[in-house]
């Protein structure tokens, strides 16, 4: 049996654990949780349960399933792959999908402190929808400009969140 070779090849140890990257991003957020909620000032007339509880129940609820998950992969355990979506696993991902949608991002985060949200929300919403496939130049940016003005509606009227209007704040 000394000649011959095994058929059964072994994954090099960073593919056969891979999912221990997972853990280690759910871990680093529940502490970035926990230290921010720590970090949290106290109330004087508060008394009971605080602004504070909910983010230390999330951020042990988070190191909690990172520890679960790293024990599940050492012992062995793997994800399932992809099964019931018509898609080919074996494909190499679509960067240029990503990087669209990444610089998409980008340019609401740029642009919303300049020119406000509606505009900087309707560049973001018309570039994923370019990002992804859509190339109606008529449509795509008034659904955008539509999208992006009843988000900005519906945070800063009905939720009270203050969104930046940009040069449009007298007309809106």
């Amino acid at each position: 049996m000394s000649g011959q070779q095994s058929t059964v090849e072994k994954q090099p140890w960073y593919k056969e654990y891979s999912e221990l990257g997972v853990s280690v991003v759910l871990a680093v957020l529940g502490v970035l949780v926990l230290v921010d909620a720590i970090s949290m000032p106290a109330i004087p007339a508060q008394r009971g349960i605080g602004p504070d509880v909910v983010p230390i129940v999330v951020g042990g609820a988070l190191i909690l399933v990172a520890a679960l998950l790293a024990r599940d992969v050492l012992k062995g355990g793997k994800g399932e792959a992809e099964g019931g979506e018509d898609i080919d696993l074996s494909a190499p991902g679509d960067w240029r999908t990503v990087l669209l949608l990444a610089a998409a991002f980008l340019a609401n985060v740029v642009l919303i402190g300049l020119v406000g949200f509606p505009i900087s929300g309707a560049v973001l919403f018309w570039g994923a929808a370019y990002a992804l496939g859509s190339r109606n130049f008529v449509r795509d940016p008034l659904v955008a400009a539509g999208l992006s003005l009843v988000t900005y509606f519906v945070f800063n009227d009905l939720l009270g969140v203050s969104l930046p209007g940009g040069p449009l704040m007298g007309v809106l």
